[in-house]
């Protein structure tokens, strides 16, 4: 408690002498002691004392930088004769310092000693400015932390408008740290930047157009990319998106991209006649992930690049691509003609995704592929159910509705055979069928049942049936005995057993007919042995 109460009298003592007492309690053996001055010291705002404690700030520990952190801007004083002044150590340490406690106001000094070619320290400190800039564009385009009582938009404002002054004196330093620095902070419709931009005979024109080719600062991408979105971008900026290929930026753009490009992406894009990095020579397609191989497809289609080099990119990647990459090659190969593309089609039917397996399905009948509707008809039977669905698609003039309008004009056996394509085909059979089974007219009803023969629906339709055994009409009654005896369950058993004190002698006889065979059968397991006609003979 005394040792407490000691240093708030130092903190408030307006006798400068105590300073000469704090300075030397910081190389105390005692880390109470050494706290308790440092935090003293910055509470004078002592610049004797601050001088002190930066020509430490390499010896710190993580306590002391959160007692100085907590204490920002108490040493701004020190912190700009330190960057501005010769004492290598002072110099180092200031600009460390204004690294880690972000003194964002310090960047009117900071930028006074880039300029300055006479500096001892020149390449650390333009290394500072560059860092400091980088720190502040992650801020300010984070989420804010209202812990901050700083604006790091305001700040951004202040720092930018420090630079702009810096740029327009490019002629004089050549300092392509502060280009790259206001890069990193300007906004795409800043004034100095636009006329920059509109102007090749401009002293930081050539550096600009450098840093905005190959910097790999995010926020420098980041400016790029927002010319992407503006309404009239410079075709300079337009012309440096399609030549860059380093990583981090073809990264950047397939993430603005996303799974669909906005309207203005998507319009800019189209200006766009070459993307270097879409080559597969290039070797970056094959590093991106799934969903970058995705939007690097979406990228390229909506990009106006030749067709010719499009499909050396869609090739690649449908034959070389990730999961994600494959599916979205094969979905726009729909918009690519000719041998070449039928071929990877064919091939694409292969593939291991069975996701790739359907897009390529949905489009082998438009190709003119050769056996491409027996595979259609096979592949019915997928195991996967986007391939069956695909596969049913493609068949879609195989509905049911088609089948009924044109049932009466079929004999059996294309009944039969077409029923079962339909049946796999089109999944809306049971409910239409049943419709056709309830309904009040009576031709609608026997035909409905011949159809239930010839699309082999009596177990799916079972409990229909049983209810048509109550049919008004004999005959009906009797066609349904005729399908039911196809089905040996306990179910139909029961319901055939009280049939058979039906008002017609004719349905009495078919239940009886079939309750004796699958008495003969003497089996219940929905269906007759392989032995067995799958009809009784109707009396």
């Amino acid at each position: 408690m005394g040792l407490k109460t000691t240093f708030e009298v130092f903190s408030k003592t307006k006798n400068e002498a105590a300073v000469n007492v704090l300075v030397p309690a910081l190389e105390s053996p005692y880390p109470q002691i050494q706290e308790g001055a440092l935090r003293s010291i910055l509470d004078r705002r002592s610049v004797v004392g601050s001088r002190e404690i930066v020509r430490r700030l390499h010896t710190v520990n993580d306590r002391w930088r959160e007692i100085l952190e907590a204490r920002r801007g108490r040493m701004s004083k020190v912190l700009r004769e330190g960057l501005l002044g010769h004492d290598p150590r002072m110099c180092t340490n200031s600009c460390q310092a204004i690294l880690w406690f972000r003194e964002y106001d310090l960047i009117g000094p900071l930028v006074n000693a880039v300029e300055d070619h006479a500096h001892p320290q020149a390449a650390l400190i333009r290394e500072t400015l560059v860092s400091m800039s980088d720190l502040l564009s992650e801020e300010a385009t984070a989420p804010r932390d209202y812990n901050d009582r700083r604006d790091p938009q305001l700040v951004r404002r202040n720092f930018v408008t420090v630079l702009e002054k810096s740029v327009s004196r490019f002629s004089q330093h050549k300092r392509v740290e502060v280009i790259e620095s206001f890069l990193m902070l300007a906004k795409r419709d800043n004034a100095q930047l636009k006329h920059i931009l509109g102007d090749p005979h401009h002293s930081a024109y050539l550096s600009l157009i450098d840093m905005l080719s190959h910097s790999r600062r995010l926020g420098v991408i980041r400016l790029l990319l927002s010319f992407l979105d503006d309404t009239r971008p410079p075709l300079a900026a337009l012309q440096i998106v399609s030549k860059r290929t380093d990583p981090r930026f073809v990264q950047q753009i397939l993430r603005m991209i996303g799974k669909e490009p906005s309207e203005n992406v998507a319009r800019n894009l189209k200006r766009v006649e070459s993307i270097a990095w879409a080559s597969p020579g290039v070797g970056i397609l094959a590093k991106l992930d799934d969903a970058l191989q995705r939007s690097a497809v979406k990228a390229v289609m909506a990009s106006g690049m030749p067709r010719l080099q499009a499909f050396k990119t869609i090739k690649y990647l449908l034959q070389h691509g990730k999961p994600e990459g494959r599916c979205a090659a094969i979905e726009v190969l729909v918009e690519f003609q000719g041998a070449e593309a039928n071929a990877l089609a064919q091939k694409a039917l292969h593939d291991d995704d069975p996701r790739v397996q359907a897009h390529a399905l949905r489009q082998i009948r438009q190709r003119g592929i050769p056996g491409a509707l027996p595979l259609l008809i096979e592949k019915l039977d997928s195991q996967h159910a986007v391939v069956r669905e695909a596969a049913r698609d493609s068949l879609s003039e195989f509905s049911f509705a088609r089948f009924l309008a044109g049932f009466e004009t079929l004999d059996d056996a294309v009944r039969h055979s077409t029923g079962s394509l339909v049946k796999k085909v089109d999944l809306q059979s049971v409910s239409l069928l049943e419709a056709e089974l309830t309904s009040k007219i009576r031709s609608r009803r026997l035909r409905g049942l011949e159809i239930v023969d010839a699309m082999d629906f009596a177990a799916e339709v079972q409990e229909t049936l049983i209810g048509m055994l109550n049919d008004e009409d004999h005959m009906v009654r009797q066609e349904t005995v005729y399908i039911l005896a196809t089905r040996n369950t306990a179910a139909v058993r029961a319901a055939l057993t009280t049939v058979l004190d039906d008002s017609s002698p004719m349905v009495r006889a078919a239940a009886a007919t079939a309750l004796d065979r699958f008495n003969e059968i003497g089996i219940e397991d929905g269906s007759p042995p392989e032995d067995e006609p799958r009809e009784v003979n109707r009396v």
